[in-house]
């Protein structure tokens, strides 16, 4: 078995997260937001926004590692 950055099924669930999740939650965030006058809402689409560039990072950490690995 190939030691790789992070397991598959971490991967997975990342991928899931940065592609899916968290944008589409920053989006919810950001329209919904300030329609209930929630506080802080700038802040915390813009957390959301780095949490999923953070899971990108990482899957493609994680892809650039698998390749260099099965091509050595």
């Amino acid at each position: 078995m190939p030691d790789w950055l992070i397991p598959s099924r971490v991967y997975d669930i990342l991928k899931w997260l940065g592609l899916i999740v968290l944008p589409a939650l920053a989006l919810f965030v950001n329209t919904v937001g300030p329609a209930w006058g929630w506080p802080h809402v700038d802040a915390i689409v813009t957390t959301l926004n780095a949490l999923g560039i953070l899971a990108g990072a990482l899957i493609g950490v994680s892809a650039i590692k698998q390749r260099l690995d099965l091509a050595a």
